[in-house]
């Protein structure tokens, strides 16, 4: 795994917890929807309870994966600081966590710490430099979150 993929595995689970989290929002939806039918006739309609049940089973489901995936970016976003905070440039350090951990884009990160965008690739150049060394030396630290 390259510095580049290790780094990005916190961004890719936020992208997966918040689809999952979309979902649940339209299961949610759907276990509180209700259909009137109005009639004249008098009829005896009863809902299909299992369809309710097992809708509530599956949101119940997803939502302890959604907080099994939380707990797992939380461990790995405090491993990937570990990372960073070996990397010996503290303007590198800085670049790498506005751009892995808060997600930033290269303008955002330039008008943060007020310099040229070239000037932050450099900066993120030399810290990408530096995390490949970090994981070469201590390989314990790559996770398989992805």
């Amino acid at each position: 795994m390259t510095a580049k993929e290790y780094l990005n595995q916190a961004y890719w689970l936020d992208k997966r917890i918040n689809n999952k989290l979309n979902m649940g929002i339209s299961l949610r939806e759907m276990t509180t929807r209700t259909t009137g039918i109005m009639s004249d006739d008098v009829v005896s309609h009863t809902r299909n309870v299992h369809s309710m049940q097992d809708a509530i089973s599956k949101l119940v489901d997803l939502e302890n994966d959604i907080n099994a995936d939380i707990d797992r970016l939380v461990d790995l976003k405090h491993e990937i600081i570990g990372i960073i905070e070996q990397v010996r440039e503290p303007a590198c350090q800085i670049v790498l966590e506005y751009r892995y951990l808060c997600y930033n884009t290269w303008e955002e990160i330039a008008d943060k710490m007020q310099m040229h965008i070239r000037s932050v690739f450099r900066l993120h150049g030399r810290g990408m430099n530096a995390v490949e060394a970090i994981l070469k030396k201590k390989p314990e630290f790559v996770s398989d979150c992805q």
